[in-house]
């Protein structure tokens, strides 16, 4: 039988930063996947964000300030559009993948704003392999980035750090993790879209308890998701 999570969207941005406040997106990308994981439809980005792209952030993803300056559209643009792409998935009831959610929907209602465009006011219904991975897998050894995710998953990831890439590694992954839990999951997208909202807040709580009881008495985790205002 049909799942609903055999057709998902995928989201993923490369950025100047981590600051998802003031950090500008560089380049972005949405697509579509089928049950077998293959993309059906796509759009990228690439923008001239008009802030010098660090060389740290460079390094990461591989776009230089001489390239964004060549080939980079205008930033106002490509949000507007980024974000009109997403609403129209969420719109058909489609639920969007994005690894680490809080970043990049954070990060995009960041820019929205920044340019006087409407943001989401509540985003969803929202999948989030890290936010389900921490909680279903709670006591797995080693870090949880989305290449340790796609190895645990036995799912291809080549090109890591490009929004393309990323984008269909999570939704790749976030479809191994249904199947290899689906007893422990709710059974629709809005329904798991509302337990990872708890999930992520109880995380962020257990995390920040123990950064403090290891001495870091100022540490402070945010468990908004999938935005940070």
């Amino acid at each position: 039988m049909a799942h609903w999570s055999d057709t998902l969207a995928v989201f993923d941005t490369e950025t100047t930063g981590l600051d998802t406040r003031h950090s500008r997106i560089v380049t972005a990308y949405v697509g579509l996947i089928d049950a077998s994981g293959q993309v059906t439809e796509c759009a990228e980005w690439l923008t001239n964000p008009g802030v010098m792209i660090p060389e740290a952030a460079t390094a990461v993803h591989g776009v230089t300030n001489e390239r964004a300056r060549a080939e980079g559209r205008e930033p106002h643009t490509v949000v507007a559009e980024i974000g009109a792409t997403l609403a129209g998935y969420l719109t058909r009831g489609i639920p969007v993948v994005a690894y680490n959610a809080s970043y990049d929907f954070s990060i995009l209602h960041h820019e929205m704003l920044r340019y006087g465009l409407e943001p989401f006011a509540d985003p969803g219904p929202i999948v989030d392999p890290l936010v389900i991975d921490r909680a279903v897998d709670r006591y797995r050894k080693g870090k949880r980035t989305l290449q340790m995710a796609t190895a645990h998953y036995e799912v291809a990831f080549d090109g890591a750090h490009t929004a393309d890439a990323d984008a269909v590694a999570a939704g790749r992954v976030a479809q191994a993790m249904i199947r290899a839990h689906q007893s422990d999951l709710p059974e629709t997208a809005e329904e798991l879209h509302t337990q990872q909202i708890q999930w992520s807040r109880e995380w962020a709580e257990n995390f920040q308890a123990f950064r403090r009881g290891r001495g870091d008495a100022g540490f402070t985790a945010s468990g908004e998701w999938p935005v940070r205002l």
